[in-house]
């Protein structure tokens, strides 16, 4: 496989195992038809999908590696780390994602009492409906509920108004430490990657610094540089931290939805080209699809 910048790779997306509302099988035809030459589905602290998708990607004709996105809480925010290219049966990140799944539904049910007295009732079954998996009811379960009762007219606006730190919706949840995760999906012999870092819009420079650093400290690898969430200018900020910190860079959608995602899977721009492509750390990890296998 071509491990050069040039490779379409999509090493970010969700399914309808955590908060995205295609399955797997929806996600994998829909990069293939994109042109994904290599793709990783990443659900919130949930492996329970990759069966799947990696079925349905070797059958759409593209390369595979295991993929996580797992929640992490640093310096009081919530951060997220991907997971790419590890043994899915490693009871140890097995262990760890089953603990950092805990308490999400203590946690949704206080965010609709909090909802219900600013006139939003019934959000905790409401949010249930767009839930494929319960263990993993999030924000933007209630989010899709909110637009459906009209009270906003889409997912962002009901951040915005409701589930954003500060506003009536939001309850904080303590998630793994950063040096958990890190260390789950590397001793299940994966990498470990900073997912969007632009994102996180409530760090200053010297927190954003802390973060890079403690991640490389504890064995982190890569940083997602071209994603949906980032911006044309975070491109360059973030490839050049890769290159200040020696990481590898990843790219990703972080595709969730037809409706309410920003990219769609596959459709972003090549990696720049002076980076280390974080596919390059896994030559030996990618699932080639059969018939990639047979020919060799």
């Amino acid at each position: 496989m071509n491990s050069t910048a040039l490779l379409n790779a999509d090493l970010h997306c969700h399914s309808t195992v955590s908060d995205g509302t295609l399955s797997p099988e929806a996600l994998a035809a829909r990069a293939a038809a994109n042109g994904v030459e290599l793709w990783a589905l990443t659900d919130h602290d949930e492996i329970g999908g990759i069966a799947r998708a990696r079925a349905a990607a070797h059958a759409a004709g593209m390369a595979f590696l295991s993929g996580v996105e797992v929640s992490v809480t640093f310096a009081g925010e919530t951060v997220h780390i991907v997971g790419l290219g590890f043994d899915e049966n490693d009871p140890g990140l097995r262990h760890g994602l089953e603990s950092t799944r805990g308490g999400r539904e203590g946690r949704a049910r206080e965010m609709a009492a909090e909802l219900a007295k600013v006139g939003i009732h019934g959000a905790f079954e409401g949010a249930l409906k767009y839930v494929g998996n319960p263990d993993l009811i999030s924000r933007t379960h209630f989010a899709r509920y909110i637009v459906e009762v009209g009270a906003c007219s889409d997912t962002a606006e009901v951040f915005r108004k409701y589930l954003a730190d500060g506003k009536p919706g939001f309850v904080p949840h303590r998630w793994a430490s950063l040096g958990d995760a890190v260390r789950w999906i590397r001793d299940a012999g994966g990498v470990a990657v900073i997912a969007h870092p632009g994102r996180y819009h409530r760090f200053d420079a010297t927190k954003e610094y802390a973060l890079f650093c403690e991640f490389r400290d504890h064995g982190g690898r890569g940083v997602e540089v071209v994603t949906g969430s980032h911006t044309a200018a975070e491109y360059g900020k973030y490839a050049d931290m890769a290159i200040e910190f020696g990481l590898a860079a990843s790219r990703g959608s972080d595709f969730h939805s037809p409706a309410e995602s920003r990219t769609d899977l596959g459709r972003l721009p090549i990696l720049p080209g002076q980076l280390t492509p974080v596919w390059s750390l896994l030559q030996e990890r990618i699932e080639p699809p059969p018939a990639a296998r047979a020919a060799a």
